[in-house]
């Protein structure tokens, strides 16, 4: 039959929906506009080929879908009646149904993303030997393998809008649930290998609760509690298509996805597709680390491309593998773990000192002529502060500095109560003179530094007559000149401190006299 002539057979064949064989199909009355916008299943593909390990793969040069399209014997199109029949004939515990919106996933497979399903295939031969062999430990059915395709389109570091991470796209909670480590330097989650193990036990659980793998995939995605919602809903009926709609957008679509993927897993050679020839090691070894250890000093030693090790190695989000917390793995290609054995030494020695440089884990603070410490070889006094005082007279009083008082007295800001006992050290020399300040009177304190007896608070009321455009105010404990202001409409901070001429708004004093312009 010509070509042209099979396409439109095929036209014809999908507009009626003749479907043959008798196989069982699901409903097809699902709106197609309904179909890719429920996954975020092209950007899943997209993403792959931003990845190392697919970018610098020797795959054959793939053309371009424009380029295709023209060309039929190279993009063949099949009625819906073969799709049905090879559906039917693929080897599955899963009951696999064949519509409208399968038949669109499969024509996202073959047609819109061919470059990226052929990179993707090349990763098969990666991942799913380990996949299918950790699922038949746990006896899982070895084609669960292809969620991963509808999940993350493998790759160990998509992370969905809603933060499920790694190529199972475990959320947070659930990870943690099954055992995976998730911090600042590892996410499990990442990890090919113990994530599998973590999924594993994931759906083996949920077919204890529903014994129906379809409902499994669907609450492997959505979560359980989202499938039982939609059961009940659906007047308690268990299959996928009758609770179809009372599942969440991107859910509906995922059934779908997974059916497609089955398909072109074993039928891809049929669409003209070739697994691109990915440049990851098959055979791999994985050898226990006890110490931390960078993944750059392995890459410089062994001289393995550094991002190679990342992608064998997903899990460690800094390239630092923290084996002295406790034992870790790494993954190195086959022919690299004898030498790494053999070279080991010279590895975790290599830059040790830039990677993991002892001394930066002890932190000592910078001394300054501002730090203080309690002084050694030095006499303790007390001195009680006495009404009018303040840090600036005391530490003139025993020749220290205020800060110092501020740091042996644990005082912030300059504030002091009446009262208070406050720790002095002094030169044992003169401590005896220094002794008798605490029962000196201000003015016998003041005339021992050589100062005048008169406290600066009481100079403005009686050095400077009274003027009557202003308000007279005498600072208390705890004043602020902010909070003072408040209490005269229309004065503020500023005017306070022009009229009295003070620089510094936190340099007042109790007992300390201001003035206050009068509202005019």
């Amino acid at each position: 039959m010509p070509q042209k002539i099979k396409y439109i057979t095929a036209i014809l064949l999908i507009v009626t929906g003749n479907f043959a064989y008798g196989f069982k199909t699901a409903k097809d009355t699902i709106p197609i506009s309904e179909e890719i916008h429920l996954l975020n299943f092209k950007s899943n593909l997209d993403s792959l080929v931003h990845m190392w390990y697919v970018q610098h793969s020797r795959k054959q040069d793939s053309l371009q879908l424009s380029e295709i399209i023209d060309n039929d014997s190279l993009v063949p199109d099949f009625p819906d009646s073969v799709y049905v029949e090879r559906i039917g004939k693929i080897p599955s515990v899963v009951d696999l149904q064949y519509n409208r919106i399968v038949r669109n996933f499969i024509n996202v497979y073959t047609k819109e993303r061919r470059e990226n399903l052929e990179a993707m295939l090349g990763l098969t031969d990666f991942y799913f030997p380990v996949f299918k062999e950790i699922f038949d430990i746990y006896g899982l059915p070895t084609e669960l393998v292809y969620m991963t395709i509808v999940e993350s389109a493998l790759n160990p570091r998509a992370v969905s809008r809603a933060g499920a991470t790694g190529i199972w796209q475990f959320m947070y909670g659930t990870g943690k649930m099954y055992g995976l480590t998730i911090n600042s330097l590892i996410d499990e989650r990442r990890d090919p290998v113990k994530s599998t193990h973590a999924a594993a036990k994931y759906l083996k659980d949920l077919y204890n609760i529903y014994e129906d793998w379809i409902l499994v995939i669907a609450a492997y995605n959505c979560g359980p509690g989202n499938v039982r919602k939609a059961i009940r809903r659906a007047g308690r009926k268990q299959n996928y298509w009758d609770i179809y709609y009372y599942l969440p957008r991107e859910t509906r679509g995922h059934i779908p996805a997974y059916i497609a993927a089955t398909y072109i897993m074993n039928y891809y050679p049929e669409h003209n597709l070739h697994p691109g020839e990915i440049d990851l090691p098959l055979i791999r070894d994985t050898i226990m680390i006890h110490e931390d250890l960078h993944l750059k000093q392995v890459a410089e030693v062994l001289d393995i491309p550094v991002k190679m090790l990342r992608d064998l190695n997903p899990q460690y989000r800094r390239d630092i593998i923290p084996g002295n917390t406790n034992s870790l793995a790494i993954t190195l290609p086959f022919k690299y773990s004898l030498s790494f054995i053999d070279l080991q030494d010279s590895i975790f020695a290599y830059k040790d000192s830039i990677y993991f440089n002892p001394r930066e884990k002890i932190t000592i603070p910078t001394r300054s002529r501002y730090v203080h410490e309690l002084p050694t070889g030095k006499t303790k006094l007390y001195y009680t502060v006495k009404s009018g005082d303040n840090l600036g007279y005391i530490a003139e009083w025993y020749h220290v500095r205020a800060s110092d008082l501020r740091y042996w007295n644990n005082i912030r800001r300059n504030l002091i109560r009446t009262g208070k006992k406050l720790v002095v050290y002094v030169s044992p020399k003169n401590a005896q003179k220094y002794k008798k300040i605490n029962s000196m009177t201000f003015e016998e304190k003041q005339r021992s530094i050589g100062k005048s007896s008169t406290r600066p608070e009481e100079i403005l009321a009686t050095t400077e007559p009274l003027d009557e455009n202003y308000i007279y105010y005498r600072i208390k404990h705890g004043d602020t000149l902010w909070e003072i202001a408040k209490k005269y409409p229309g004065v503020t901070e500023t005017d306070l401190m022009r009229i009295n001429n003070l620089k510094n708004a936190k340099r007042i004093m109790p007992g300390q006299n201001i003035k206050i312009r009068k509202k005019s």
